[in-house]
Formats: structure tokens, C-alpha cells, sequence
């Protein structure tokens, strides 16, 4: 980790997105990981999806082989999923909803109507040494079960801000954005460290980088289509100078 005050953390699943639509081996995500790495990202997020419709089994045999920053490995609260994190011991683990026939993750994990199966199946992750996310809407119910079933980080959802403010909707993401501040504020209070994700732009990123509970943002799908554009390195190092701003 580096000694920055908020983290930033790369997805870098739509790289494999493009890789596997031509079914071949480019563009790689690990070359995506290495050159994210090299432009201050703080860690790389990878998340291994049931039906691997993006990231793959060998693309995280490699980031655990060659990255030096933390991977935030991504994953279903699935027996499957908790065997690979056993194996591998990735320096943390966020557990997200997920089902088949999503485009990409829609809302947090319900945690508070799933309290004793997911506080069974983190217990071995943390025994193992990761340090285990629950990935959640910004919502007290959902902070408060996440606490109880002894998770050390939540990830806050940004989606409900993020697409609000982009379809002009000021009024309601303004509401969510207050949401997601005194949700970050109350996670705070009760120990936990707070992580914020999902469909953070440019233009969405620095209230939520303000919020001084905050450590950590992981950002993928923008990032990575900005990449197209103006290329991997500036589109990290524009994020995370908007970040910077924020908190100065």
C-alpha cells in the first residue's frame, strides 16, 4: 500500500471484457494490472464472476504471481469462489451479489436477511489472512449486519448517484449522495473501514473523494473506456489527481 490518505483501486475485469470477444489473448488484463500499477494505482480489483464472463481462473494465477499491490479479489459468496480465495490468500476479498443474467453487479449484497450464512462462510477468509469486504448499498440495516458478522471493510454502492447525476437528475443524486456520506460517516463510527465503487466518472468522483471516512475507491468500467481515448496511464493519473483535489 502506499501512504496516500485515499486509495485508489483499478478494475481492470473490462479489459478482459474486450480480450474475450474475440476469444483470444488481447488485450491482456495483466498487462492492463502492470501499466495501473505503474500510474499509482493503489491496488488492482479483479472479480472472478461464476460464469467467467470476464475475468478468468488464470488471469488471477497471474495478477497473484506478478502484481506488488494489494488485488482486491472480487467474488460471490459461492463454495466455489471461497475454495479459490483459500488457494490463492489475495491480500483481500469483496463479497458482491450477482446473477446470471445482470450486465454488471446492480445493487449491494443483502447482508441483514443473510447474517449467519455469510458470517460462517467470511470466518475462514479472514482466518486465511485476507481482509474481507461486503459490497452493499448505502443503507443502515445493511452497515450494521456487515459490522455484526465481522467483515472489516464495506464498499459503498455509487451506482444510484452516479447514473442519477448523469441522466441530470441533481435533486435525487444529491439525496444519494448524502446517503452515501452519512453512510460512510456511520461504517466510520463503528469501526469499519469504508470503501466506495461502482460508476465513478470524472465528474461524480470528487464529493465522494471529500467524505474524509472514506480510504478507498475503486473505479474500473470508466477508467477503462476513458483509456480508449486518451490511454491507460493519464486516465489513472487524472482520477487520481480529481482525488487529490478533493481531499486537499
Amino acid at each position: 500500500m502506499t501512504d496516500k490518505l485515499l486509495r485508489l483501486g483499478v478494475n481492470i475485469d473490462h479489459v478482459a471484457t474486450v480480450r474475450n470477444a474475440r476469444g483470444g489473448d488481447y488485450p491482456s488484463p495483466l498487462r492492463a494490472a502492470k501499466l495501473a500499477e505503474d500510474a499509482g494505482a493503489d491496488g488492482i480489483t479483479a472479480h472472478l464472476r461464476e460464469d467467467r464472463r470476464h475475468i478468468s481462473d488464470a488471469d488471477i494465477d497471474g495478477l497473484m504471481e506478478m502484481l506488488t499491490v494489494p488485488l482486491n479479489f472480487e467474488m460471490a459468496a459461492t463454495d466455489e469462489m471461497q475454495a479459490i480465495a483459500l488457494r490463492h490468500k489475495p491480500h483481500a476479498v469483496c463479497i458482491v451479489p450477482e446473477k446470471r443474467e445482470e450486465r454488471t453487479t446492480e445493487g449491494g449484497l443483502e447482508v441483514a436477511r443473510e447474517e449467519n450464512k455469510l458470517a460462517h462462510f467470511i470466518a475462514p477468509l479472514r482466518e486465511a489472512g485476507c481482509r474481507v469486504s461486503i459490497f452493499i448499498a448505502a443503507d443502515m440495516r445493511q452497515v450494521e449486519a456487515a459490522h455484526r458478522i465481522g467483515a472489516e471493510i464495506v464498499e459503498l454502492h455509487a451506482g444510484a448517484y452516479c447514473d442519477l447525476f448523469a441522466e441530470g437528475r441533481i435533486e435525487e443524486s444529491n439525496a444519494e449522495l448524502e446517503r452515501l456520506r452519512e453512510m460512510s460517516a456511520y461504517g466510520h463510527s463503528l469501526g469499519l473501514e469504508v470503501h466506495v465503487g461502482h460508476g465513478i466518472t470524472f465528474d461524480t468522483v470528487k464529493p465522494i473523494a471529500a467524505f474524509p471516512e472514506v480510504m478507498e475507491l475503486n473505479i474500473g468500467h470508466f477508467i477503462i473506456g476513458e483509456a480508449i481515448f486518451i490511454g491507460l496511464k493519464p486516465a489513472i493519473a487524472q482520477m487520481r489527481a480529481l482525488m487529490d483535489e478533493a481531499r486537499a
